[in-house]
């Protein structure tokens, strides 16, 4: 952002009254306006964008700027901090399959990752994709999936370059570095390999930007001729495709947030009808894994609540076949399973801190790999081959720059194969991470992750950004963020607030911040905020509340219902109009989300629910902290109108506090700027807004 001089006056949008009815419920909406009625048209080419609307986000672009203009020093020496912790050259741990070791990397001063190979023990690397040199003549650029061919020839790869996630694949010759002329447009990005290398499996998706078919492209061929080999009849159902730990089948994996259903396509026999393993059952989710002439089964069947494993025959993996391997124990989610040729491993959490269990499928014994710190992140890595005692995993706290460690399952010793380096410097022991519990409105627990520099004075006088999610069973982990060191070096305190609706504490915590129980969540941060007023991390009106996505839907619900305990909140790509949008079933996302947030266009009790807590409709005459919301033009999770109506009608309504401020990228989507560096600059707009809310902008340079 450049110097402003002078803050403008705030943008002030139309009101143009449009009200409907719908279970006896009149509903006013007076910015119904900002929502392009092409806005498919807009998702691929944002140019054709209302000339009115258009001017609207300009002039609150130009606001925000003036308003922020001030911080441009700050945010520049944020940025250099940001991007003084990555290390520029980084490169991920070469990953070994057959005669090589495939890694990514970047060069140093480059946006984008590099795709390459070495021998697997080592040797002189090969790049296969520069996505610098993909994404120059691009203003966004974005990969998709990529992934090499059984037989090592090709790679087949994807990129967004609109922001949209309309993802086009090409195939890149490992020999010759140039591209087939193959194109498949519009799909989700990922790709699975028939076993010859002659053909792939793709979703493409529909007009309303949904994933409902998988086609099978035959290299050489034109995409008109690809052969549709499974639609899905439900517009509530999402469909993706991955390859079966063992790599024998592509897996076609559809459901909902509520129930799921998988099929198999033998990859040595492309031509071959999809299998379905077990048919839908609503509230029933699976997925699997498979070892010779066996399944292993992830689910929640017969009300396993937190998850178990099961067993079936390929041959007969319907649903009456299942045997439960590893039985369900309440209060131990089962996060995710993954199969070797001798070792089955499990991730688990409980009481929100995760492990990785590993058993000998020969001899079933069990050990488990855990850390001691109090609040910490944990993931397996996966691997390209099944026939080893390899077991990858990634291991962070909120203090600790992630870990890489190779571990052997069968002599159980660990090597680490990489540390996060910070080049600028980072010293763990000049941090303290720890936990509280924040005891909710109805005795629930709700575990809240600290991160303060040693010494902090536990006197309230401390600015505290507080972050939440909660929605959709998504645990938000206590890792390592290196960007958040610039605002704890300036005496921030930063705090993950772990509430209902996340799976942080297993998928009962996910099931009682959903649907009617949603409130929960909002509750639970609020909560979250009073317990660490009342352990002296911060006071009141020195917190900082931000969210994405659906956690900005929850940064929206606590303005409005607990405005008064926060300086500031930043709603970023903020799902706030949940109930318009929960009644538009032509929005990409709507109908799959209804197990989610209920469907108000059926239910009068779902509508009722909605409208009781949506952002947008709770907008109220009083006194709101400074917000900042910031939205995607090309964004089609959630369409920038979402927050350019809400901050419309804060403007209107509210009778006090403030500013509110809308910043909408007119050249990115979901996830904001694409490059890595580029990233860092809205990043730093948050930083120093919150800065600047908690009083400490000018000294925060």
């Amino acid at each position: 952002m450049t110097q402003a001089k002078t803050p403008s006056k705030p943008p002030v949008a139309p009101r143009r009254p449009h009200s409907f009815t719908r279970h006896g419920i009149t509903v006013t909406d007076d910015y119904a306006w900002l929502k392009d009625a092409k806005w498919q048209e807009v998702l691929r080419n944002p140019a054709v964008l209302d000339p009115d609307i258009r001017k609207y986000l300009d002039e609150e672009n130009a606001y925000t700027e003036s308003l922020l203009g001030h911080t441009a020093s700050l945010q520049k020496a944020l940025v250099r901090e940001m991007r003084g912790r990555i290390k520029e050259d980084d490169s991920s741990v070469p990953s070994p399959d057959g005669p090589f070791a495939y890694f990514r990397r970047f060069r140093e001063g480059g946006q984008h990752e590099l795709f390459g190979r070495m021998p697997r023990d080592g040797g002189e690397g090969h790049i296969v994709l520069d996505g610098d040199a993909l994404a120059k003549d691009h203003k966004y650029f974005k990969f998709g999936g990529s992934r090499h061919s059984h037989d090592h020839r090709l790679q087949a790869w994807s990129a967004d370059t609109k922001g949209s996630e309309y993802f086009a694949i090409r195939v890149r010759d490992w020999a010759s570095g140039k591209d087939l002329d193959d194109v498949v447009e519009e799909t989700d990005g990922g790709v699975v390999w028939a076993a010859d290398c002659k053909s792939f499996f793709y979703v493409k998706l529909d007009d309303n930007h949904r994933p409902m078919q998988v086609w099978r492209h035959r290299l050489g061929t034109g995409q008109a001729d690809d052969t549709l080999v499974y639609e899905e009849q439900d517009a509530g159902w999402f469909t993706h495709l991955h390859e079966s730990t063992s790599g024998r089948f592509c897996v076609i994996a559809g459901g909902d947030h509520e129930t799921s259903e998988q099929r198999l396509i033998d990859l040595a026999n492309p031509e071959a009808p999809p299998r379905l393993v077990a048919a839908r059952e609503e509230g029933v989710q699976y997925s699997l894994a498979d070892r010779g002439d066996e399944l292993f089964i992830l689910t929640n069947a017969d009300e396993a609540i937190d998850f178990k494993i099961v067993t079936a025959p390929l041959g007969e993996p319907e649903r009456k076949n299942w045997r439960d391997l590893i039985p369900y124990r309440p209060g131990i989610y089962i996060i995710d399973l993954d199969l070797y040729a001798g070792h089955l491993v499990r991730l688990e959490r409980a009481n929100a801190l995760p492990s990785i269990v590993i058993r000998d499928l020969s001899t079933k014994e069990e050990h488990a790999i855990a850390f001691d710190e109090a609040a910490y992140s944990l993931d397996t890595m996966g691997s390209y081959e099944f026939e080893t005692t390899n077991l990858r995993f990634a291991y962070s706290s909120m203090t600790t720059p992630s870990e890489v460690y190779d571990y052997d399952m069968a002599r159980r010793t660990r090597t680490l194969r990489k540390r996060q380096e910070i080049p600028s410097g980072h010293d763990p022991a000049d941090y303290v991470t720890t936990r509280i519990m924040a005891t909710a409105h109805d005795g629930a627990e709700v575990p809240v992750s600290i991160l303060h520099r040693r010494g902090l004075k536990l006197d309230g006088a401390a600015p505290l950004l507080l972050y939440g999610y909660g929605s959709y069973g998504m645990a938000m982990p206590a890792s390592f963020n290196a960007n958040r060191l610039s605002l704890v070096d300036r005496g921030f305190v930063y705090a993950i607030a772990h509430i209902r609706g996340g799976a942080d504490k297993g998928w009962g915590w996910y099931l009682d911040g959903k649907r009617e129980k949603k409130t929960n969540s909002f509750d639970d941060f609020a909560a979250s905020a009073r317990a660490l007023i009342d352990a002296k991390y911060t006071s009141a009106k020195r917190i900082i509340g931000h969210g994405g996505s659906a956690g900005g839907m929850l940064m929206g619900a606590v303005a409005n219902r607990a405005g008064e305990l926060f300086a500031g909140i930043v709603a970023e790509v903020p799902f706030v109009d949940v109930l318009n949008t929960m009644l538009d079933d032509t929005l990409p996302l709507t109908p799959p989300e209804w197990p989610e947030w209920g469907n108000p266009i059926e239910s009068e009790k779902d509508f009722r629910t909605i409208l009781s807590y949506s952002p947008y409709d709770n907008v109220a005459a009083k006194d709101y902290p400074a917000i900042l919301a910031m939205g995607g033009l090309t964004d089609p999770r959630v369409t920038y109108w979402e927050p350019a109506k809400w901050i419309a009608r804060l403007r209107a309504t509210m009778t006090g506090g403030g500013p509110v401020l809308l910043r909408t990228n007119m050249g990115a989507g979901h996830g904001g700027a694409s490059g890595r560096f580029d990233r860092l600059d809205e990043v730093a707009i948050v930083y120093a807004f919150a800065l600047w809310a908690a009083g400490i902008a000018e000294a925060g340079v």
